[in-house]
């Protein structure tokens, strides 16, 4: 067996970013910028009020209360021409731009108009209520750096410029494949020996919910020359290949058998101290540079070898720094018992945070790697170090795997 960082390195040491291209703004959510943009435009555009009230010059309202000539009004993308003179008072809407010779905004509140005179109620500075131009952003400010992942504020920023598209790493295209005899995907009566394939599903799903293009390359059997010719064009259309099954010692684990071929003998199978999913098979095409994964059979290996290799590995191909689920410190609810084998043991388990803002692990009974009902349960993963396990009370490491899930924790916010 080898550790598990060693094996991460070597998975995430031979991937690197796809190239960068250009797409459409609105296509780039969760994309990350493959180069850096500099504001070419001031945000505000103009000077304008943050209020809804009156634009006037601030040392009218000394000795207030007092009362203004109201002298015109301004909505939002209506200029106002004329200037703002010692005694005035100008309408003004949120949003408009300050006309010329006023210099602070009171609030609507704090006024009172009669015919063609507002009565301000109190004293104001200069500034009051009032949003420069370039307060947000200024010309020649770096706005977003490479690397940086767009998210909804980030579009709206990158709006703000006149930008329509963006040079981004794009998202990369996986294609996952099931193998093995016993796979079935139609309804209906299993035969003798026959299961249904959850894997490819899984994955798929995985995948898609990570905001990655995926390629349902299928169910092959234990047949050589058909998995040499699923594998060979999958290099040609995708940017990662994900298989589950057949990378293990049998005596039908072919999918590992071709990989070490197709690969020119790169690949390297290895054996992970981690409970589940110790086997892993890992590698590029030559020709293509491709990299493939060769994950395990049972439903929660192939699961947990996605958390700690598939997904770092395709966010290092679409350009992010941040690569690993967040791993909290969590307080054991019950004891957590084990056996030592050399092995880090990763436990579905379920946190939740308590109204001190602790958070809590429990782990499920069931931990066998066929057992893909527990997994869908969990929304962590307690990382139990080599040992005889952790007493209740004592803190655990754990991988937040379903950050939605923690939704439904109540949170006392203030």
């Amino acid at each position: 067996m080898i550790p598990l960082e060693e094996a991460r390195q070597f998975v995430l040491g031979s991937c690197s970013a796809l190239a960068p291209r250009s797409v459409l703004l609105d296509d780039a959510l969760g994309c990350v910028l493959g180069v850096p943009i500099v504001a070419s435009e001031p945000v505000p555009p103009f000077t304008n009020s943050s209020m809804d009230g009156y634009a006037l010059r601030a040392q009218d309202t000394r000795g207030a209360p007092v009362s203004l000539e109201v002298v015109g009004s301004i909505s939002a993308g209506r200029p106002f021409d004329a200037t703002v003179k010692a005694g005035q008072a100008v309408r003004i809407m949120t949003g408009a731009p300050l006309p010329p010779g006023a210099d602070a905004v009171v609030m609507i509140e704090e006024t009172r108009a009669l015919g063609s005179t507002v009565t301000i109620e109190r004293e104001i500075q200069a500034g009051d209520f009032v949003r420069q131009s370039g307060l947000d952003v200024a010309v020649g400010e770096l706005v977003a750096e490479a690397g940086t992942v767009l998210t909804p504020a980030y579009l709206g920023v990158l709006a703000d410029q006149g930008v329509t598209s963006v040079v981004v790493h794009p998202r990369p295209r996986v294609g996952v494949l099931s193998s093995g005899d016993e796979l079935v995907e139609a309804p209906g009566p299993l035969l003798p020996g026959k299961i249904r394939d959850a894997n490819r599903h899984t994955l798929l799903a995985l995948s898609r919910r990570e905001g990655w293009e995926c390629v349902d390359l299928g169910i092959v059997g234990d047949d050589e020359a058909a998995i040499v010719d699923v594998l060979t064009h999958a290099a040609t259309i995708c940017d990662a290949v994900v298989t589950s099954g057949g990378v293990s010692v049998g005596d039908h684990d072919l999918v590992r058998v071709v990989l070490e071929k197709l690969s020119a003998r790169t690949m390297r199978w290895m054996q992970v101290a981690i409970r589940p999913a110790k086997p892993l098979a890992f590698g590029t095409f030559p020709d293509t540079g491709t990299p493939v994964f060769g994950l395990p059979g049972n439903p929660v290996s192939a699961m947990v070898s996605f958390e700690l290799f598939v997904r770092p590995a395709l966010r290092i191909l679409s350009g992010y720094r941040s690569l690993d689920r967040p791993i909290v410190a969590a307080v054991a609810e019950a004891d957590v018992r084990r056996r030592p084998d050399g092995k880090l043991h990763l436990l579905r388990a379920r946190v939740t945070l308590d109204r001190l803002g602790t958070w809590r692990v429990t782990t499920a009974q069931r931990q066998e790697s066929h057992q893909l009902h527990a997994m869908a349960k969990a929304n962590a993963l307690a990382l139990i170090p080599d040992g005889t396990g952790v007493p209740a009370g004592d803190s655990i490491k754990v991988m937040l795997i379903d950050p939605d899930e923690l939704a439904t924790v109540p949170l006392e916010l203030s």
